[in-house]
């Protein structure tokens, strides 16, 4: 008996378990924008398993969108265009029905084919989402509201290693009660257009692209010399070009152990989402190996 189309928009669910339910794909659109509501609270307050469960569901949509798709959608789209099959509907009458275009059909349709890697990349987006909103609290450049600082253990680690920290090219003055460098800049200096000597301490602003502008100054001025030793905290993002850069021209990294408690003006502890990685710049790192693998592994 041939179905009519309400009876093959209500798709029948049944994942192996016995249990069928069903599937409306009306619905699909508020479903996919509620989830997605979802995950970018989940982000926002770092509830880090809600928003896997709002990404699953979302993907679970999708794929069984894309298979209602496959089974009950035929012709070309057309206005007026009929189908052979009553109760299949056209291109264009799906559309109409859940407003979801044959486009974005075909792009869920090839993300699934691989969910475990589309489910990491849409996690790993929200994830660089909360860090980049962090990372504008945390690098206001000079100015002493929402800012994080480094614990100052670290920033002694740093000085044991280099025996004192001659600039600090990315600061402001209350962070320059631990880290009392010879000189630092803030934002107002704007310390990327300055030249940088002697022996450097660089916590840049994280957000793109201020972070790969650090990163290439930092090595111009080692490779010119200008620069005799330095070290610089970053978030690991390991896949980024600016990660890339920095590395080009350093002599070891440390991989923290966790992630570094950050502490605002107020002193509480700040916990970003990301671990983080000390560059090391400079013709001792064996020295620099020494006092910082109490925080990590270094290579």
């Amino acid at each position: 008996m041939t179905k009519t189309k309400t009876e093959v928009a209500l798709h029948q669910i049944d994942h192996g378990t016995g249990e069928v339910t069903v599937f409306k794909p009306d619905a699909t659109k508020i479903t996919q924008a509620k989830m997605d509501a979802l995950a970018t609270f989940a982000a926002k307050v770092q509830d880090w398993p809600l928003a896997e469960r709002a990404i699953d569901a979302k993907i679970d949509d999708q794929i069984e969108f894309v298979r209602w798709w496959r089974e009950n959608v035929r012709g070309d789209g057309r206005p007026g265009k009929t189908v052979p099959d009553l109760g299949l509907f056209t291109v264009f009458e799906a559309y109409k029905y859940a407003e979801i275009t044959k486009q974005q059909v075909s792009k869920w349709a090839k993300k699934i084919t691989d969910v475990e890697k589309y489910r990491d990349a849409m996690m790993l987006a929200l994830r660089r989402k909360a860090e980049l909103a962090a990372a504008a609290n945390h690098r206001a450049e000079g100015t002493t509201e929402n800012e994080w600082y480094t614990p100052a253990k670290y920033i002694e680690a740093a000085r044991i290693v280099m025996g004192e920290i001659d600039l600090d090219p990315a600061s402001n003055a209350k962070a320059q009660e631990w880290i009392k460098a010879g000189t630092f800049y803030t934002k107002k200096h704007n310390g990327l257009t300055r030249k940088w000597e002697g022996r450097v301490w660089l916590n840049p602003p994280y957000e793109h692209p201020h972070i790969q502008h650090f990163a290439e100054k930092i090595v111009a001025e080692v490779e010119a010399k200008h620069v005799t030793e330095a070290i610089m905290l970053t978030h690991n993002y390991t896949d980024t070009a600016w990660f890339h850069i920095a590395e080009s021209a350093c002599a070891a990294i440390c991989f923290t152990r966790g992630r570094i408690k950050f502490v605002d003006a107020d002193g509480d502890a700040c916990a970003p989402t990301q671990g983080q990685a000390f560059f090391y710049y400079g013709d001792r790192p064996q020295a620099f190996a020494r006092v910082f693998k109490e925080f990590g592994f270094v290579r």
